[in-house]
């Protein structure tokens, strides 16, 4: 018995919206190498696919270019650059970076039948945006102590006056640095619930290590918050004061959005068919780690009190 043919596209999905919308721009490609972006009707909602070649998008291909960092960070700002488009005018979920089926069919299934949670989550996020808040602790002018010189004459075991002074300043700036700490910690949580008055939800991340944020930062939280598209103004604003507070010395508070909610939507996602796990947890269709590639004309409001 003769096998059918394996296919040369799979389909990528992009995003799903209710009502089929304005038209995309022309200019807008997807993924590099596949064919002209179009939207299908899903039942009552409407996706954005793109055919991509196979031999390209297998599992296997994936893992492959997916391990290298620029090729990485190119697919996710393409597929963020659609899903941004999409989104446009009204609320669209953002599926991950490489969902994928064999076929145009398949793909409009899966999306069917997954409509109740779709319509669920569109109720949730339709008018409303994601806002990133991060607080860093910024570190203190450098105090590097010299240490005292030990004389020969000195009993190695017992520490001279001027030692047990050098020891007594270490803790007390050990006490110093986990008092600011403290008080960072306390100030993220002042935040968070100030915030909460402007936000509709919010989601904590784990904080950026100092590679990330680099040198002289510390950060003490990384948190999303869902704010209504007509309180984003309102947001900044109480950011702007909370930066002025004395509570925030000695922290830096940084806003980035709007964006696309993806941080709301996870549970929204389908069943890929053709294994895209590995894209996913390399990118997730979120540049940067958080979704928003830098620019994108978005504004960056950064913040400090030293």
């Amino acid at each position: 018995m003769a096998t059918a043919p394996t296919p040369a596209y799979a389909v990528c999905v992009f995003a799903v919206r209710r009502g089929h919308g304005p038209a995309l721009p022309p200019d807008l490609a997807g993924h590099e190498g596949g064919g002209p972006l179009r939207l299908v009707p899903a039942g009552a909602l409407w996706a954005v696919v793109q055919d991509v070649p196979v031999h390209d998008y297998s599992e296997a291909a994936l893992r492959e270019r997916l391990s290298d960092p620029a090729t990485l960070e190119r697919c996710v700002r393409d597929h963020h650059a659609v899903v941004t488009a999409f989104a446009a005018r009204g609320g669209a979920i953002p599926l991950p970076l490489a969902t994928l089926y064999h076929s145009e069919e398949r793909s409009r299934a899966a999306l069917v039948a997954n409509g109740p949670c779709f319509e669920s989550t569109l109720d949730r996020i339709t008018g409303r945006y994601e806002w990133a808040v991060k607080v860093n602790l910024l570190a203190p002018r450098a105090q590097s102590p010299q240490s005292p010189q030990k004389s020969s004459a000195q009993d190695d075991e017992t520490p001279s006056p001027s030692g047990r002074a050098y020891l007594a300043r270490l803790r007390e700036r050990g006490q110093e640095r986990d008092d600011r700490r403290q008080r960072a910690l306390d100030a993220a949580e002042l935040l968070d619930r100030a915030v909460l008055s402007v936000a509709d939800a919010t989601v904590r991340r784990r904080p950026h290590s100092a590679e990330i944020v680099g040198r002289g930062r510390t950060q003490i939280m990384n948190a999303a918050y869902l704010v209504a598209e007509q309180r984003g103004v309102e947001l900044l604003a109480l950011l702007d004061r909370l930066r002025a507070a004395p509570e925030f010395e000695g922290c830096e508070v940084e806003a980035t959005g709007p964006w696309v909610p993806y941080s709301f939507v996870d549970a929204a996602s389908p069943t890929e068919e053709t294994a895209p796990s590995h894209a996913q947890r390399q990118g997730g269709g979120r540049p940067n780690g958080q979704g928003r590639p830098d620019g994108q004309g978005r504004p960056d409001v950064v913040g400090s009190r030293a």
